[in-house]
């Protein structure tokens, strides 16, 4: 029933920008948090960022000063705005929401988008 809908991956040179999105639907939920991942080949998963239904967010030391999180609560959209991109970025960006429903916490998992950058 849930389903995360991540867009704005791409190529992009070194030192540009990209913003994600990642949008929530489905069946009645809350949000406790959301963040973002990432993964590149042969290497594990990782954090990005994310950002809490306090509004407190949390970056990856690679990523701080660079990326911004961010929420639209009317929307259930949550969003990555990252500048000065180098080429260590590029990854697989995986969309994460914490949902609170029928009195539990479910994770649940975007289907990634594809970052590249060229040097």
């Amino acid at each position: 029933q849930v389903q995360l809908v991540e867009s704005g991956g791409g190529l992009v040179q070194a030192g540009g920008s990209l913003r994600l999105s990642c949008a929530v639907s489905g069946s009645r939920f809350s949000i406790n948090s959301m963040g973002w991942y990432r993964q590149a080949p042969g290497k594990q998963r990782e954090l990005v960022a994310r950002i809490t239904a306090d509004d407190n967010t949390n970056y990856a030391d690679s990523v701080k000063g660079r990326f911004t999180i961010s929420r639209d609560n009317a929307k259930n959209t949550v969003y990555l705005q990252m500048n000065s991109l180098k080429p260590e970025d590029t990854a697989v960006y995986y969309c994460n929401a914490v949902l609170f429903s029928v009195y539990v916490h479910t994770q649940y998992w975007g289907q990634g988008t594809q970052v590249t950058v060229s040097s």
